[in-house]
């Protein structure tokens, strides 16, 4: 299996176990949305809990130039933490969502 498939597979795992875990309140479906022609992966919460709707994205990871990119991790644990505990290494992860000034204060790639 080839990095780009391996990598796939791993995020495709994670999210898919996070699609799992249902929002105690209100009617709210968790959906995990993968494609592989762009290589880009999210988890959705989307539903009413009352009379408010729910939407947003909980997760979204995008693969480009052989590094996975999380663009927005609402997750208590942290995304990128799971995702090397499954062999993903550390300067194959950039945390989009931190700005790029200060992304060399993290263990995680740069870009």
């Amino acid at each position: 299996m080839d990095k780009l498939d391996k990598y796939r597979q791993i995020i495709k795992e994670v999210l898919n176990e996070y699609s799992k875990i249902k929002p105690v309140n209100g009617e709210i479906e968790v959906i995990a949305i993968f494609n592989n022609e762009v290589n880009s992966y999210q988890i959705i919460h989307l539903g009413w809990e009352n009379r408010h709707r729910i939407y947003g994205c909980t997760v979204h990871i995008d693969i480009k130039d052989d590094k996975v990119w999380i663009q927005n991790d609402n997750t208590e644990v942290g995304i990128a933490n799971e995702l090397v505990d499954r062999g993903i290494p550390k300067k194959d992860i950039v945390l989009g969502y931190q700005a790029p000034y200060l992304r060399h204060l993290t263990d995680f790639a740069v870009s």
